[in-house]
């Protein structure tokens, strides 16, 4: 199991000042940003682009920058954000007609790849590319608005990828994005995750360095 990474979404943050969310939240802990990025038609929201990574970038940020691609088509739009200054690139196999060609045109722009599974989507669209992958995203929700409450059927699921991944002997990070807070994180983490999406868990509360303690302090605890 890697180390645990609490990524807070920044589609839960006060955009209006959005620099100096993002800098308090690292300051309080958290490992990466996660970018939400929506574009209408895939999903029924519409949110950031690459400008908003490449001024975060600009702005003195340098923790890794997590960019799930909610968006249809993908590759068009992934050189754009590997420019802009993006980590990771993570995008849903309904999004790409070849999805290892879209794997290998994320890694090709310097990028780690990630294939995110919505609620229904199933496992078995990580054959044949799993071994390519940096990274697996199971959506806890339905991808479209924050805010949404845990889809509890996402447990088993991370149990089945869990076990491929530990089969496959590569370090695949096993993410989570979707109603994950920190009296269900837990759970979650038990089930076999071990990187951790959060939005209004942690940009809707007081305290950022008290959420962000409080879920890796119950992550450590499962896996003692």
């Amino acid at each position: 199991m890697q180390s645990t990474v609490i990524a807070p979404s920044i589609l839960s943050a006060n955009f209006a000042k959005l620099g100096e969310e993002v800098d308090n939240v690292l300051r309080a802990g958290a490992d990466w940003v996660h970018f939400d990025v929506m574009d209408n038609h895939y999903v029924p929201n519409l949110t950031i682009g690459p400008l908003v990574c490449e001024a975060l970038r600009n702005h003195g940020v340098t923790a890794p920058i997590d960019v799930h691609l909610m968006v249809e088509p993908v590759d068009r739009i992934v050189p754009d954000f590997a420019k802009a200054g993006a980590t990771m690139i993570s995008f849903h196999p309904e999004a790409s007609r070849h999805v290892h060609r879209t794997v290998q045109l994320i890694k090709s722009h310097g990028c780690q790849a990630g294939l995110v599974l919505n609620p229904a989507t199933p496992v078995e669209a990580l054959d044949y590319v799993l071994e390519e992958l940096d990274m697996v995203l199971l959506m806890s929700v339905n991808p479209g608005f924050g805010g949404q409450a845990f889809i509890a059927s996402a447990l088993d699921k991370l149990r089945v990828v869990r076990e491929r991944i530990d089969n496959s002997g590569r370090k695949i990070r096993l993410e989570i994005d979707g109603g994950v807070k920190p009296d269900n994180i837990a759970e979650i983490a038990a089930a076999g995750a071990d990187t951790f999406v959060a939005g209004s868990a942690i940009f809707g509360q007081p305290d950022y360095a008290d959420v962000v303690k409080r879920m890796k302090d119950a992550v450590a605890a499962v896996r003692r």
